[in-house]
């Protein structure tokens, strides 16, 4: 039970909440209050100036980045990393423009890092319009690139953990080209969050040039150092795919969301696929046989929209699976929302790519699985 609030803190919780209601009020006003909360105690433990600037900085950077991302949730991203000091004319350069330009046209947005090299060829490939740039502040190397120099979507950030967190949180796929040790930290990172299901389920694709063998040799020491002694399971390889044929990483992103659309876990820990077009009873008997396994008890059934959707009402009309997933085996989840796009193909569904639209509330929910 908790200790009952004391005359000071009941004057602290009643002026916080006039505080928000000057603003304007808000239907989260518990969140609003948590957060300032957590300010007030840092008077409370007379925290380091140093500690502080971090906090601000970290704090007033992903408050300004949200905003900016909030009017584009509606459609999907792809996040692209690689070297900064690939040349205009490297192969790698031309083919991380030839994929940005495909993924364009296939109607998603890019985020890239804001520089030269990989980032500014996916920004090239896409377009302005079509381009985001979450920029890193630095002493050297990373100035903004010319397309997106003065946009509206380009965000800089001093702290490299804030700017990851909207690289992740922001986008549906990430294709990763060749690249240095910020590209090889990347791709760790966002493979570690769709290994622990601190990511919602996405596409991760890695471009090698035609006939290149970066990713290919990257691939080689996971298997022998990792995959071999034990350190990663043999299933944490269908997290990401490999390729250095362009058409074949753009339908990689764009056969993810053929019929999948976004997934939720609500109260009870049951897991919600929410999917665009109605499962055949054979598709779902199958899907039920062959992965059993992942599933804690009972079975994978449709399901009505959850009560906890509630914040999500644009999505009521979508049809839903539930399951009792174990919340460990995220690459066999991989390969189950593989074949939920494999039965829609089988009917002859038209693809519809990113213009299906995406989960707008799933990057305050499960987007980052951090609260």
């Amino acid at each position: 039970m908790s200790k009952p609030l004391s005359a000071g803190q009941m004057a602290t919780e009643e002026a916080i909440l006039r505080l928000i209601l000057d603003r304007g009020g808000s239907p989260d006003a518990d969140l609003i209050r948590e957060i300032i909360g957590t300010a007030l105690k840092l008077v409370e433990e007379k925290t380091s100036r140093g500690d502080l600037k971090i906090i601000n900085s970290a704090l007033k950077e992903m408050r300004y980045a949200f905003k900016v991302f909030a009017p584009f949730r509606h459609i999907r991203k792809v996040t692209i990393f690689g070297s900064s000091r690939l040349e205009d004319e490297s192969p790698e350069y031309r083919q991380a423009r030839a994929f940005a330009r495909a993924v364009g046209d296939q109607g998603f947005m890019v985020i890239t890092g804001a520089g030269d090299g990989i980032m500014k060829a996916g920004q090239e490939g896409a377009g302005r319009e079509r381009s985001f740039g979450v920029n890193i502040r630095l002493p050297f190397e990373q100035r903004p690139n010319w397309i997106i120099e003065g946009d509206e979507k380009l965000i800089y950030f001093k702290y490299f953990f804030s700017r990851k967190l909207i690289f992740a949180k922001e986008t549906d796929a990430i294709a990763l080209f060749p690249g240095g040790f910020g590209t090889l930290d990347e791709a760790f990172e966002i493979l570690t969050l769709a290994q622990t299901g601190k990511s919602q389920p996405l596409p991760i694709v890695l471009l090698d040039a035609p006939g290149g063998c970066y990713w290919r040799e990257w691939e080689g020491f996971l298997r022998r150092q990792m995959l071999d002694r034990g350190m990663i399971s043999p299933q944490d390889v269908d997290l990401y795919r490999i390729t250095d044929s362009t058409d074949e990483a753009v339908e990689e992103v764009a056969a993810f969301y053929r019929n999948y659309h976004s997934s939720r876990t609500v109260h009870e820990g049951r897991l919600l696929i929410r999917h665009l077009y109605p499962l055949p009873d054979v598709a779902l008997a199958r899907l039920n046989a062959e992965f059993a396994d992942i599933l804690v008890d009972g079975r994978i059934e449709r399901t009505a929209p959850h009560p906890d959707e509630t914040n999500e009402p644009e999505l009521a009309d979508l049809p839903r699976l539930t399951l009792r997933f174990n919340r460990r085996d995220f690459g066999r989840l991989r390969r189950l929302i593989d074949a939920l796009n494999a039965a829609a193909s089988e009917a002859a569904v038209p693809g519809t790519g990113a213009r299906a639209g995406r989960p707008v509330a799933g990057r305050t929910g499960d987007g980052l699985s951090l609260t």
